[in-house]
């Protein structure tokens, strides 16, 4: 279940979905090089680094938790197509995560990750401009070929708009 509820069969109340007070994420992916991943997260999109041992680094990327797990041969290597879905006319990557900013946040990495030659498998860009749920998007993929989405949403209360 993604959000609480008293019963079961219940619709979570506005109050469970309230994007305040959220509690940080953690994901766990496979990477193929800790020292290219150290770099690219670290640098890059300038997380701080937590723990770590020779096979896995925790990073702090925006309050929640990703941890870099190594796997030895990135999917990219293994000749290994990303699989990807349409929205909005794109051909979004899938599996993919990353964290919804505000705009400004959004606007800066963007700036960031260009003055770092980082490619975009989907260039900064509006989608669903004047519909609920407008907001801004990006996909790049990391150097072991894990698909990275950033948004922005100017009022937040539309993020999960029908």
């Amino acid at each position: 279940m993604c959000a609480p509820s008293e019963q079961a069969n219940d619709r979570p109340t506005d109050a469970a979905r309230e994007p305040r007070g959220l509690r940080p994420f953690h994901v766990a992916f496979p990477v193929h090089d800790l020292g290219e991943a150290r770099r690219f997260y670290g640098e890059v999109l300038g997380c701080l680094e937590g723990r770590s041992d020779e096979r896995w680094i925790d990073f702090d990327l925006f309050g929640h938790q990703i941890v870099a797990h190594l796997d030895g041969v990135s999917p990219l290597e293994r000749g290994e197509a990303l699989p990807t879905t349409g929205v909005d006319g794109q051909r979004v990557p899938v599996p993919h995560f990353g964290v919804v900013l505000d705009m400004e946040r959004f606007e800066e990495l963007a700036v960031r990750l260009r003055s770092y030659s980082v490619a975009f498998v989907i260039e900064p860009y509006v989608r669903f401009r004047g519909q609920a749920g407008e907001q801004a998007t990006m996909f790049f993929l990391d150097p072991s070929g894990n698909a990275l989405e950033f948004k922005a949403i100017r009022d937040l209360g539309q993020l999960f708009a029908q």
